[in-house]
């Protein structure tokens, strides 16, 4: 078992699901406000040596801290460049993220952060609207240097245009093994025994496709009406109180407080789940594979300290104490190598493709805008 560190976790806004339902709709009609999409993609320049402040917006315990005297990587970071870091964990879900910020980007701006973190598909979406600079290899030496060969050409962003791999994982279920071992699949999840006692991501990517995949449908070939067919499914089971509710990261902590037994949940998240009998498990079907990745918006001030960050943590010795720490999957090479053997050995954090074989990547419906909307509006019950 991997070890579980308890730490809080920054809550999800969930009190407001009809915004997390607009932010979705949003998106997902296309368009937009002060005719961003016509301009042309900018080039991010770092205009001279990285010096000054960086700031950063991540998900939360998606860093290697401070801890035991020991220092964490933006403490590594800043002493061995002199750039100062605002580091803000503020994105726990990528529609409210988007949401929280588009109107900043519609007006050229980013809210003063030089990088987001951010899940392909959002990635993609940001990049389609000239949200998003693109970025000059050159520019980043040890990124292009040290990046796996599996991440180099995603569907995508083919070559990295625009975004690099910050971690990779597998969304699965979350099981907490003392009160319903049993669970082996997502079809587990809508037995009425557990009524009441079950989470799932209001992440639309991460959540319907399991339960296609749990209804034999081959997610890369699935139609609209596929994922309609199993957003009904999931609304259905909404309204009955069968899924307690949708969550973010907070589902981290419903399974530390024992509230649930399952939760449709990623992969490296033992580190902020605080329940010694809670395990990240395979859905019997498969899994969802994706990545969360750095970008560089438009409006970025000091790109060239955002430049830096990049190359630092795709060290492999500063990689392998983010990888340490947070059990995700790392995108750079040579990481086993240099961690612990049982972490190295952990299937969660260093898979083989045998143990991936039923899994797929994460992707998006046909028709996005049909699809989001129906999903939106079982989020927002």
């Amino acid at each position: 078992m991997r070890r579980a560190r308890a730490r809080a976790a920054v809550k999800l806004a969930l009190a407001a699901a009809a915004t997390v339902a607009l932010s979705l709709t949003v998106w997902a009609c296309g368009g937009t406000i002060g005719g961003i999409a016509n301009n042309p993609v900018e080039v991010a320049e770092s205009n001279g040596p990285p010096e000054g402040d960086v700031t950063i917006s991540n998900w939360p315990g998606y860093i290697q801290p401070n801890e035991g005297g020991e220092p964490g990587t933006i403490s590594q970071f800043e002493k061995a460049t002199g750039i100062k870091v605002d580091y803000i964990e503020d994105v726990n879900d990528n529609n409210e993220f988007f949401g929280k910020m588009r109107p900043l980007l519609e007006q050229g701006e980013s809210g003063g952060r030089s990088i987001f973190v951010v899940t392909d598909w959002m990635a993609k979406e940001m990049y389609d609207f000239h949200f998003l600079q693109e970025i000059e290899p050159s520019s980043i030496p040890e990124v292009f240097k040290n990046l796996v060969p599996n991440l180099k050409n995603p569907k995508f962003d083919p070559g990295r245009k625009f975004s690099i791999p910050w971690q990779t994982g597998m969304t699965g279920i979350w099981v907490d093994e003392s009160k319903a071992p049993e669970i082996k699949s997502v079809n587990d999840l809508f037995d009425p025994k557990y009524k009441g006692k079950v989470t799932m991501l209001q992440e639309m990517r991460d959540t319907v496709p399991l339960v296609m995949k749990a209804e034999g449908v081959d997610f890369e070939e699935a139609t609209d009406e596929d994922w309609l067919k199993a957003i009904e499914k999931i609304e259905d089971a909404a309204a009955s109180g069968q899924i307690r509710r949708f969550t973010g990261n907070d589902y981290t902590e419903e399974l530390t407080a024992g509230n649930i037994v399952a939760a449709i949940g990623w992969s490296g998240d033992a580190s902020i789940v605080a329940n010694p009998d809670a395990e990240w498990i395979m859905p019997e079907q498969g899994c969802v594979i994706w990545s969360d990745n750095m970008v560089i918006p438009i409006g970025a001030p000091n790109v060239g300290a955002a430049f830096a960050f990049m190359d630092f943590v795709y060290e492999p010795e500063v990689a392998a104490g983010l990888t340490e720490y947070i059990t995700y999957i790392s995108p750079v090479k040579g990481v086993q190598e240099l961690v612990p053997k049982e972490l190295a050995d952990d299937p969660l954090v260093f898979p083989s493709p045998e143990f991936q074989k039923s899994c797929s990547i994460q992707g998006s419906p046909p028709d996005p805008e049909t699809v989001s909307k129906a999903w939106a509006n079982v989020v927002a019950g």
